[in-house]
C-alpha cells in the first residue's frame, strides 16, 4: 500500500532515541521535510550511565560530531571493552575487548595459532594478543599515531540526550512539550493521523517515529502490532539503576560482575559512575536487589535508586504502517553487550537509506523489518551465550541458565568452535569472530583441535610468529599515556553543577 509523500516527520518521546532520530534526520535529510519531537518533562526516561560500542563513531561521523566536544558534553570517557567477574565461575575473570586479535590467514582465524601454541606450552592467554585488552587492564588510552585503535564511549544518557537536542535544533528540529494522551488513526487505513496532548493540541504528521519507550504508545498500544517474547532464554526482567560520585580514576572499560541471581553494571563517566543491577525478579525481590547494589557501591548517592521492569524480545513488526519504533519501543535486549544506543543507531540508519520519501510501500517496511529481525536475533544469541555456557553451580538462576535449551544456530556455533575451533560470522553480523572467540573462551570453552593450515608452521616458526605479536602489542602499549591522564588533555568535562 502506498500513502501520500513524506513531508513531516513527528517523533514521539525524547530521550536518547528520540534525539538521535531527530539529529540524524534534520541533519541528513532535513532541508526537504518538517521534523518536530514531542516530549514530556513528566515522563522521566530510563537513561542513566551508558556504555557503548565503537559503531558509534559512525553515527558522529555522519553527522560532524566533534569528538572532544562532545566527550566533554556528556562526561565520557573511552571504553576498550568489557569486563566479565564471575560468569564462568564464581571465581572467574576476562575482559572481551574491542579490536582484532593477532593475526589470521586465509584459511583460518588466530585462535588455531593460538590454539596449537597451548599445546607447545605457550601458556599466553588469547588477550595477550589484543592491544585494546592489554591497554583496558593497564588503564592506558591514545589515539595512535598511525594504526587503528578500536574504542567506545561511557557516557551520562541524559546529557547525551541534551547535546543531541541542542544539536537538532540548529538543524530546525522543533521540540513540543506536552503528554500524549491519545491517537489518531485514519478510518481508511489504520495509518496514524495524529497526537494529540493533554493540553489539547493535536500534531499531525505522515510518518511517525515510536520513541515512548517500552509501552510503545504507538507501535503497539496503537497499531497492536504485537511482542516475540525471549524470556525463556533471558530470564532477567527487572533492574535497578543508581548514579554515583567518582571516588576514583575511571578505568577505560565497563564492568560486569554476575551475582547470583543477574549481574551488576559499572560504567565509569569523568565525574561520576553509572551503577546498576540487572536481576531476575523470581529469585530476588526488588527490594533485596535494591540493598545488593546499594551494598557493592562506591560514592554518594547522587539519585535514588531506580527499579527498571522490562521483558526481553523484540516487536513483530519495526515498521508498521506509518511508524517506526526505535529504542526500548522496539524491542529488548539487556545491556549486557551495550547494544542498546547501537540499535537506536542501526534503526535510524536503516530508515534513511529506505526513507519512504514518495510514500510509503510494503517492500520497503519488509525489508526493514526483515534486516531489523536478522540483526536483532544475531545479537540476541550472542547475549544467551554469556548465561548459557557457565560452571557455576551456586544458585538455581545460573543452573536454571546452564540448562535450558538455546537457539538452534547458537547450539551449533557452540559445537563447531569446541571441536575445531572454527567460527563463520553471518552477513552484516555485528560481533565478529573476535568477539565470539573471546567471550567462548572466557566462558571455559576448550576447543579440541584447530585447522591444519597452521602445522604447515614449524615449531619454532610457530613460537616466533606468538612471539613477535606479543611484542608488537608491548611496542605500542609502552608509548599509550594513563587513561586519565589523556582524558584531561584530550576532553576534560566542566565541574558537575552542585
Amino acid at each position: 500500500m502506498k500513502q501520500n509523500k513524506i513531508k513531516k516527520v513527528v517523533i514521539a518521546g525524547g530521550g536518547t532515541a528520540g534525539w538521535m532520530a531527530a539529529a540524524a534526520i534534520s541533519k541528513l535529510l532535513g532541508k526537504n521535510l518538517d521534523i518536530c519531537l514531542v516530549e514530556s518533562d513528566q515522563i522521566a526516561t530510563v537513561g542513566v550511565g551508558e556504555a557503548t560500542i565503537p559503531a558509534l563513531q559512525t553515527f558522529h561521523k555522519l553527522l560532524g560530531i566533534k569528538e572532544p566536544h562532545f566527550m566533554a558534553a556528556t562526561q565520557a570517557t573511552f571504553k576498550l571493552g568489557i569486563e566479565f567477574k564471575h560468569w564462568k565461575d564464581t571465581q572467574s575473570s576476562y575482559i572481551h575487548s574491542f579490536g582484532a586479535v593477532g593475526k589470521d590467514c586465509w584459511a583460518a582465524g588466530f585462535q588455531h595459532f593460538w590454539r596449537r601454541g597451548v599445546d607447545l606450552g605457550v601458556n599466553h592467554d588469547y588477550g595477550d594478543y589484543c592491544l585494546e585488552l592489554e591497554a583496558a587492564k593497564q588503564n592506558k588510552f591514545a589515539h595512535p599515531n598511525s594504526g587503528n585503535i578500536f574504542y567506545a564511549y561511557h557516557l551520562d544518557a541524559t546529557l547525551y540526550a541534551k547535546y543531541l537536542r541542542k544539536f537538532s535544533e540548529t538543524f530546525g528540529v522543533k521540540r513540543i512539550e506536552g503528554k500524549i494522551v491519545e491517537v489518531k488513526t485514519h478510518v481508511h487505513n489504520d495509518y496514524i493521523k495524529s497526537l494529540v496532548l493533554e493540553s489539547g493540541q493535536e500534531i499531525e504528521g505522515d510518518l511517525f517515529i515510536d520513541c515512548t519507550g517500552f509501552i510503545g504508545l504507538l507501535i503497539e498500544q496503537t497499531l497492536q502490532t504485537g511482542y516475540e517474547d525471549w524470556s525463556h532464554w533471558l530470564p532477567c526482567d527487572s533492574a535497578v539503576a543508581v548514579q554515583t560520585a567518582a571516588t576514583q580514576a575511571p578505568i577505560p572499560y565497563t564492568r560486569s560482575t554476575a551475582h547470583a541471581a543477574g549481574w551488576q553494571w559499572r560504567i565509569p563517566l569523568q565525574q561520576r559512575v553509572g551503577n546498576g543491577l540487572v536481576y531476575c525478579s523470581k529469585h530476588i525481590s526488588d527490594e533485596e536487589a535494591k540493598q545488593s547494589l546499594l551494598n557493592n557501591i562506591e560514592g554518594e548517592l547522587l539519585t535514588e535508586p531506580r527499579v527498571i521492569k522490562y521483558r526481553t524480545g523484540q516487536r513483530l513488526k519495526h515498521w508498521n504502517k506509518n511508524c517506526v519504533a526505535l529504542g526500548l519501543a522496539s524491542g529488548f535486549i539487556e545491556p549486557l553487550e551495550s547494544t542498546s544506543i547501537h540499535l537506536i543507531q542501526r534503526g535510524i540508519l536503516r530508515l534513511l537509506f529506505l526513507f519512504p520519501s514518495n510514500g510509503i510501500n510494503d517492500t520497503d517496511v519488509a525489508e526493514y523489518n526483515q534486516q531489523t529481525k536478522a540483526e536483532i536475533e544475531h545479537i540476541r544469541d550472542f547475549i544467551i551465550l554469556h548465561y548459557h555456557v557457565n560452571q557455576r553451580n551456586d544458585s538455581r538462576f545460573w543452573r536454571y541458565c546452564a540448562n535450558m535449551s538455546i537457539p538452534e544456530a547458537l547450539a551449533h556455533r557452540i559445537t563447531l568452535f569446541k571441536k575445531s575451533s572454527r567460527f563463520y560470522p553471518k552477513d552484516d553480523e555485528l560481533f565478529g569472530e573476535y568477539s565470539w572467540v573471546q567471550v567462548m573462551l572466557g566462558q571455559g570453552i576448550e576447543p579440541e583441535g584447530y585447522h591444519p593450515i597452521v602445522d604447515m608452521m614449524s615449531e619454532d616458526e610457530l613460537h616466533h610468529f606468538l612471539k613477535n605479536i606479543r611484542s608488537s602489542v608491548q611496542q605500542a602499549l609502552a608509548s599509550m599515556p594513563q587513561h586519565t591522564d589523556y582524558i584531561q588533555q584530550y576532553c576534560k568535562a566542566p565541574p558537575i553543577p552542585i
